[in-house]
C-alpha cells in the first residue's frame, strides 16, 4: 500500500505544534501500525530528518503504551487491540491517515505522539493497593471462599492497563472508567474491603486533582477500550463512594 500520514508533531507542551504530511510505499498489509511507523522512522532517518517521537514496549496488547489517536478513534478503526495489534489491512491503498496523541489536560504532550500519562500512576498509587499481613502468619489467598461470579467481574476489571483510551475519547476527558476498573477490582473481593472506603475517597480525589473532566455516561470509553472493560463498573464505584462518604461524615 501507498499511504499519506498526516502525523502531530509537536517539540514539547510549550510548543504550539502541527499536522505534518509524510507519504510511505510499499507497506504490507500484515505489518502492525508501529512497524508502519517503523518504516516511516527509518525513511526519516535515513533522509536526515528527525523521527516521529511514539510510545512503544511490549509490542503485545499487555503495556498500554502505545497510546495514538488515528482517524479520530483512539487506538484506531479497529476494536478490542490497542495501536500495537492494529493490522494495515484494516486501511486501504491511497489512505490518508492522520495520527495524533492522546488529547487531554492531564496527559501534556511530551513530545509529537508521546504523552505523559503519570497522571493515571498517581491516582493508582492514591488506593489502588490492598494491605497484606507478611509477618509469618498470612492467610492463603486460595483459602478465602469467594463466589465465582464475584472473582470473575474482579478480573474482568484487572484487565484494565491503564493506556488512556477511556480519557481521550470522552468529550469530558473523563478518567471515571479507568479509576473504576481498579476500584472495582479491589471492592469485588474480600482482601480489598479493609480499605474500601479511603481507596475511592482517595483515588477519586487525586482524579479530580488531575484535571479529568466528569463522567456524562455517553459510553464512547467502554466502545473504545482495548480491553472492554464495561461502564457497570462506573455505577459501582459511584455507589461505593456514596457509602464511603456517609460513613466519613
Amino acid at each position: 500500500m501507498n499511504l499519506t500520514l498526516k502525523i502531530w508533531r509537536q517539540n514539547g507542551a510549550s510548543d504550539k505544534g502541527k499536522l505534518v504530511s509524510y507519504k510511505v510505499a510499499d507497506i504490507s498489509e500484515h505489518m502492525s501500525f508501529l512497524e508502519m511507523l517503523d518504516v516511516l522512522n527509518e525513511q526519516l532517518v535515513n533522509s536526515g530528518e528527525e523521527p516521529v517521537a511514539f510510545d512503544h514496549d511490549c509490542r503485545e496488547g499487555i503495556c498500554g503504551m502505545c497510546s495514538l489517536h488515528i482517524n479520530g478513534e483512539a487506538h484506531g478503526p479497529d476494536r478490542g487491540v490497542t495501536t500495537c495489534q492494529l493490522h494495515m489491512r484494516m486501511f486501504k491503498d491511497g489512505d490518508t491517515i492522520t495520527i495524533e496523541p492522546f488529547r487531554a489536560k492531564a496527559f501534556p504532550v511530551v513530545k509529537d505522539l508521546v504523552v505523559d500519562r503519570s497522571a493515571l500512576d498517581r491516582i493508582q498509587q492514591a488506593g489502588g493497593y490492598i494491605s497484606v499481613n507478611t509477618s509469618g502468619n498470612t492467610q492463603d489467598a486460595n483459602a478465602i471462599p469467594i463466589p465465582k461470579a464475584d472473582a470473575d467481574e474482579a478480573m474482568d476489571a484487572a484487565t484494565c492497563i491503564g493506556c488512556g483510551a477511556c480519557v481521550a475519547s470522552c468529550k469530558n476527558a473523563s478518567a471515571m472508567l479507568f479509576v473504576s476498573a481498579k476500584v472495582s477490582q479491589y471492592a469485588l473481593l474480600p482482601q480489598g474491603r479493609v480499605e474500601a472506603k479511603d481507596r475511592v475517597l482517595n483515588m477519586v480525589s487525586q482524579m479530580d486533582k488531575e484535571g479529568f473532566g466528569n463522567c456524562t455516561n455517553t459510553g464512547a470509553c467502554e466502545v473504545e477500550c482495548p480491553k472492554g472493560i464495561s461502564i457497570t463498573n462506573i455505577a459501582r464505584m459511584n455507589r461505593e463512594y456514596l457509602s464511603a462518604s456517609i460513613k466519613n461524615d
